[in-house]
């Protein structure tokens, strides 16, 4: 709201509102504003860019236990290539730091659950021998800043296990 007035001279006079001076003071809050929060966006990006990287590298940890796995489930002879297995998950790791790939066998027949030693023997008609694969894969986690309450590093490990094709 402005108000006119003519002066002496009987030229009209604009007089300053308390509309401009209020505007002038609300760029500078909106700025303010601004300054204060950016810095709680870029936190809250970097978290989230940080939870994708894990997802990322737990899901590669997953594809190389189950491409070992794959692997010694051909057939009884790629079960007992232990170092195969190793290879296969390792290669499938895509070059993944302090990866490290631990292989079990484990046996038993189709009527009882698995675990006994391995070959299974004893099985009594119909049941016949089992023999799976199980390849347990940790890899190391490294993010990109330290956080307070957090650790630098996280293990990430996965473990398949397979029914070896007789």
């Amino acid at each position: 709201m402005s108000f006119a007035m003519k002066s002496e001279t009987g030229s009209p006079v604009k007089i300053a509102t308390r509309r401009t001076t209020r505007r002038a003071r609300q760029s500078g809050q909106a700025l303010l504003e601004v300054a204060l929060v950016t810095p709680l966006l870029l936190l809250l990006a970097v978290g989230i860019i940080e939870i994708g990287r894990y997802a990322y590298y737990s899901i590669l940890v997953a594809d190389a236990a189950r491409a070992g796995a794959q692997y010694g489930a051909q057939n009884l002879a790629t079960a007992a290539d232990t170092a195969g297995i190793r290879t296969a998950a390792e290669n499938d790791g895509q070059n993944l730091s302090q990866l490290r790939v631990t292989v079990r066998h484990e046996c038993g027949c189709t009527g009882s659950s698995i675990g006994g030693a391995c070959p299974a023997t004893g099985c009594a008609s119909p049941n016949h021998a089992l023999v799976y694969v199980k390849v347990t894969v940790t890899g190391k986690f490294n993010s990109l800043f330290k956080y307070p309450g957090i650790p630098q590093s996280i293990d990430c490990d996965s473990t398949e296990l397979m029914r070896v094709a007789q």
